[in-house]
């Protein structure tokens, strides 16, 4: 699977679980059901870590935001 496809089924998902859904239909067409949040967290996670892999980098864990004090 390419990162744009990966990232675009992660996004779906990371969509569902924002309104609740535990299912939805893969690119197959095959439905997918989630048992709880939490297996579906695991899910996001797991497509976060190979799209990183993919694009050959990492997932910030900080952010800094810098401020121009004038």
């Amino acid at each position: 699977m390419d990162v744009a496809t990966l990232q675009q089924w992660r996004d779906k998902l990371f969509a569902a679980r924002m309104k609740g859904i535990r299912s939805m239909k893969d690119q197959n067409g095959e439905e997918v059901a989630f048992s709880s949040d939490r297996e579906m967290e695991s899910a996001i996670a797991a497509a976060d870590r190979e799209i990183a892999a993919l694009s050959g980098g990492r997932n910030p864990h900080t952010i800094y935001f810098g401020r121009n004090c004038k």
